[in-house]
């Protein structure tokens, strides 16, 4: 893809303006480091120009929080006060929506994992955001909290020009089938990997 340019023109009825203004679904998978940084990098651009962004956050407890998330919601205030940029909202997964943080089972997070993707799919009805981050959204399928075909079904037919991606390791088939965009994170090496534990500034 020189320059910006795409290798193929499909001969798909539609202007080239067509073409590029549909909205993409990304995937971000792999065992190597970075595809929820590559995801929220994603965000900022789209702030920049105006998004509204809603970033919903699986597995992670709702206790902890991450460099990505300070900034984001930082710009979030900024367009707030300012105007620049674009709205910002942050839900966190693992304990709880921010809204009904609470410790409990396994079984209570799988509930709260399937409440989380009712919401998310009642957004995307009503096409309340311009792109969605669904960082580590891959392991509630995985583990059978939500249901992969809803998942696909919902994402391939969303309403508009809503962008989503969705990040973690081991996506499912079914879901990379129906990305438009897919990026394998590959470890080659890793500090963890010789005893070293993960440090300010660089995993949070």
């Amino acid at each position: 893809m020189p320059q910006g340019q795409p290798s193929a023109v499909p001969d798909d009825g539609l202007t080239t303006r067509q073409r590029r203004n549909r909205p993409v679904l990304a995937v971000h998978t792999g065992d190597g480091k970075g595809k929820s940084t590559a995801a929220f990098g994603l965000a900022m651009r789209g702030w920049n120009q105006g998004f509204d962004i809603g970033i919903f956050q699986f597995v992670k407890s709702a206790k902890w929080r991450i460099g990505e998330q300070t900034v984001l919601e930082t710009l979030g205030e900024l367009h707030t006060t300012t105007g620049q940029g674009g709205p910002v909202e942050w839900h966190k997964m693992g304990a709880g929506w921010s809204w009904t943080r609470k410790a409990g089972s396994e079984d209570d997070h799988a509930q709260a994992a399937a409440d989380g993707w009712q919401e998310i799919k009642r957004r995307l009805a009503v096409e309340r955001h311009d792109l969605y981050v669904l960082d580590e959204f891959t392991y509630p399928m995985a583990w059978g909290w939500v249901d992969v075909d809803d998942v696909v079904e919902t994402l391939t037919t969303r309403p508009g020009r809503q962008h989503v991606v969705v990040t973690g390791r081991r996506a499912d088939p079914r879901l990379l089938a129906a990305a438009d965009l897919v990026t394998e994170m590959t470890k080659v090496k890793h500090p963890m990997d010789s005893g070293q534990k993960g440090q300010r500034g660089i995993e949070w």
